[in-house]
């Protein structure tokens, strides 16, 4: 066996940033390369990220060199339903290869995003009454589609099978519950509106951004659900930010929401997520916790901690070796594996 002599090193899992457009919207390009947004019709379940991700950006070289393993890229917030989430390694050239789990999820969008988006080209949804009617509209379509399907194959002779529908084909594994709706959500009653609709269909939802979260810590608790919190290492350039603050990972998790940090890449460069970790710390967050938000929490929350998110026997040896706290500023890896391979 080949043997590194790791004395005095500090060894660490991973880091995992659970909600990134990395590849999608690629770094120094405009147009040619940005595919965040499929702001034609408000309703595309069957988009993949996988199929808009290009490797070759060099913003995957830059994750790697700041110890990001894993991360989430999703299509963007425009859409009330935009498209399948997945969960990728950052090292590689195809990205076939370096799927962990595709789709993850459902990207699903609340508030001022859609309103924006298509106010501007006077077409529904304009108000957050109607975002929230066309998800229930098209979860409602896809149970529908789901049962007729089922029943059709249990019982041919009875039974047709409907005309397949990309859409709602999407949907199925999220009516099955073998998926989770991730919703974009900053306000509070943007957060509770995800909530109600998810409960409405039994499904278990992960909220993105959850920027004003830490104003509704308790009752997050209470529902069990996540949030994906950040960016927080910016300004607050629209009336949704207006609460947006560093102490909120900080005072969800003493609240017992499960927390993990994001860098919404490229809102904040992804090399950045273990800064952004130290800033909660700043504002008030323990070490430890601020930890596991880049890298249990997020791989448990993301239904992929059965291969990363900790040191185990078994998963896919995604560690990075320092000789400092990744919380301090100054840190960089000296060493990187994915999957066994050193990459750094």
């Amino acid at each position: 066996e080949k043997v590194i002599d790791l004395k005095g090193a500090r060894v660490y899992p991973g880091f995992i940033d659970a909600h990134t457009h990395l590849g999608i919207y690629e770094d120094g390009l405009t147009f040619e390369g940005d595919d965040l947004n499929e702001t034609t019709e408000p309703v595309t379940p069957n988009l993949r990220a996988i199929d808009a991700a290009n490797p070759m950006d060099r913003c995957f070289a830059e994750a790697i060199a700041a110890g990001v393993t894993t991360v989430l890229i999703s299509p963007g917030s425009t859409n009330p339903i935009a498209g399948q989430i997945a969960a990728i390694k950052t090292a590689g050239r195809r990205i076939d290869d370096m799927i962990i789990k595709a789709p993850v999820g459902i990207k699903m969008s609340m508030g001022e995003n859609p309103k924006g988006n298509y106010s501007e080209k006077e077409q529904s949804p304009v108000t957050r009454m109607a975002v929230a009617a066309l998800i229930r509209e098209t979860l409602a379509k896809a149970r529908r589609y789901a049962k007729d399907k089922q029943d059709a194959l249990k019982n041919p002779d009875e039974h047709t099978l409907p005309d397949y529908d990309s859409k709602l084909e999407a949907l199925v594994p999220l009516i099955k519950g073998e998926i989770k709706p991730y919703f974009h959500a900053h306000r509070a009653d943007d957060i509770f509106t995800a909530i109600r609709i998810a409960n409405e269909f039994k499904l278990k939802p992960v909220i993105i951004h959850g920027t004003e979260g830490h104003l509704i810590a308790q009752e997050l608790a209470q529902e069990n659900v996540p949030v994906l919190s950040g960016p927080f290492m910016c300004d607050r350039p629209k009336p949704e930010l207006s609460n947006q603050t560093p102490a909120s990972p900080g005072i969800m998790t003493k609240n017992g929401v499960k927390t993990a940090i994001v860098t919404d890449h490229n809102v904040i460069p992804i090399q950045y997520l273990p800064i952004c970790a130290a800033l909660a710390v700043k504002h008030g967050m323990s070490e430890y916790d601020a930890l596991k938000a880049i890298t249990v929490n997020p791989a448990e929350i993301c239904g992929i901690s059965d291969r990363v998110g900790t040191i185990e026997a078994g998963k896919d040896a995604d560690i990075v070796i320092m000789d400092k706290s990744p919380l301090d500023f100054t840190a960089a890896p000296s060493m990187v594996f994915i999957s066994g391979k050193r990459v750094l």
